[in-house]
């Protein structure tokens, strides 16, 4: 937008950013709907997005989140009625803005719902954009909120997947050192049943890599190498090397590999009821293994992995975790999609 048109949107947002400073936030957010509605109705969405978006900002920055967070959400709103499709440009605004967000805000998990289901409908990833659910993600990890940020996260980008499993590695801490499996499988098992193998063989890398390092010497932690693979073998942790060979027989897609893997580690995973269903589905995806089944297995194993009741949760149940900061970088991640 330029010349006069241009200049008076300017004039309209800082008339409304100076009853901000004047701390008259209810009264702006109000002027901004009106104005906003009357730009929406006339389809300038050029317009009515600059209002919006420099307004909900001044408010969330003077710590009014939820009028910044309405704001926000008609933005969105603003976003579908104009059939923008997500790009730098447009997914940048809404990222900027969720980052302001306090995470004590009501209306945050709200937008975060509605910018999903925004880039769902308009961009190219069915189940929303991967960057959109890596700064969701990371945020809820950085916040101890568990289960939150497990479910963007493996919809993430390819950077989610250390994020994820350096999650699940400091959740780890707090419990003992034989239920590593549990907390690695939060993010070995749903990564592969997305079909996102890159992900899972990375999520594992990390968790293993860091428990190594940590406690090295009170497992006895084992190197192992062949023609064909290199393994990293915890001998008082049976079902994290299962991970490890599942991953490796997943590789080579070998049907027989899989049933021996599994008779092999079949005690230790009769401890671990809560992988049936998952590994159900893994022998289905990825050796063709088929088994009847009355419900909708992906369903009832995401249920278990993201609700409270899934094992690899310390005791009580809760679901925050240590924070866990995302790896810093200058530029946000490239969105891509599961491989």
């Amino acid at each position: 937008m330029s010349g006069a048109k241009g200049d008076k949107i300017e004039k309209i947002i800082a008339r409304l950013q100076e009853r901000i400073s004047e701390g008259q936030f209810y009264e702006a957010q109000q002027q901004t709907r009106v104005v906003a509605a009357r730009y929406i109705k006339a389809s300038n969405w050029t317009a009515a997005v600059d209002i919006l978006y420099n307004v909900a900002l001044s408010l969330l920055k003077a710590g009014q989140g939820g009028s910044g967070g309405d704001l926000c959400v008609l933005l969105v709103d603003t976003y579908k009625q104009a059939e923008l499709k997500p790009d730098s440009a447009t997914k940048g605004k809404l990222l900027t803005c969720l980052r302001l967000f306090d995470s004590e805000e009501p209306t945050r998990k709200k937008y975060i719902g509605e910018i999903i289901a925004w880039s769902s409908r308009f961009g190219e990833y069915p189940a929303g954009d991967p960057e959109l659910h890596h700064v969701a993600g990371s945020i809820y990890a950085e916040e101890h909120e568990a289960y939150d940020a497990e479910k963007h996260l493996l919809l993430g980008t390819k950077d989610s997947a250390e994020v994820l499993a350096r999650m699940e590695y400091e959740w780890f801490l707090e419990d003992e050192a034989h239920t590593a499996a549990m907390y690695a499988g939060r993010a070995v098992l749903p990564y592969l049943i997305t079909a996102n193998v890159r992900a899972a063989n990375t999520s594992y890398r990390v968790f293993t890599s860091a428990l190594s390092n940590d406690k090295h010497d009170q497992l006895g932690v084992q190197d192992v190498s062949s023609n064909s693979a290199d393994l990293r073998v915890f001998p008082s942790i049976p079902l994290l090397n299962f991970l490890g060979l599942l991953l490796l027989a997943i590789q080579r897609g070998n049907p027989d590999l899989y049933k021996q893997l599994t008779a092999k580690y079949a005690s230790h995973l009769r401890e671990l009821e809560m992988w049936n269903e998952a590994l159900e589905i893994i022998s289905e995806i990825y050796f063709g293994i088929t088994k009847p089944r009355q419900s909708n297995p992906l369903m009832d194993m995401m249920s278990g992995f993201f609700g409270g009741g899934g094992g690899g949760a310390p005791a009580g149940g809760s679901s925050r975790k240590p924070a866990v900061k995302a790896p810093t970088s200058t530029s946000m991640p490239a969105a891509e999609g599961l491989d």
